[in-house]
């Protein structure tokens, strides 16, 4: 697995504006101790007629991570406390994080879509 930077993963997510209640804009971005934080890359992709052994691979790969990207948040939640972030740093912080949540639930349902096919497999051979 090769990290990638948070800013690469969630670029798009900096580049819109955030309105505050008198209506002047604030630009959303993360603050530079959040851009330190590491987003790690997805694990590599399970073939569709994976076996028991590229199961078990791809079950590591996923628990690595899965750690990796507590890291991750936990970093990005350090990140959050600096008493000088504007609430549009505040924003990327929460999308960078959110992003990171849904990213880690596409990983999970790709893993066990393997092993759901890997199990039909399993049972219509035998059966």
């Amino acid at each position: 697995m090769k990290p990638i930077f948070v800013l690469a993963a969630a670029a798009f997510l900096i580049s819109t504006a955030w309105a505050q209640d008198d209506d002047a804009e604030l630009e959303v971005v993360l603050p530079d101790d959040a851009q330190k934080c590491v987003l790690p890359a997805s694990p590599d992709a399970i073939p569709e007629d994976a076996n028991y052994d590229q199961l078990k691979e791809a079950k590591a790969q996923v628990a690595d991570f899965q750690g990796s990207m507590i890291a991750f948040r936990d970093c990005l939640s350090k990140a959050d406390e600096n008493e000088d972030n504007t609430p549009g740093n505040k924003q990327a912080i929460v999308n960078s994080y959110n992003y990171s949540v849904e990213m880690e639930e596409r990983v999970a349902n790709r893993f066990n879509d393997a092993v759901r096919a890997y199990k039909e497999r399993q049972a219509a051979a035998e059966g």
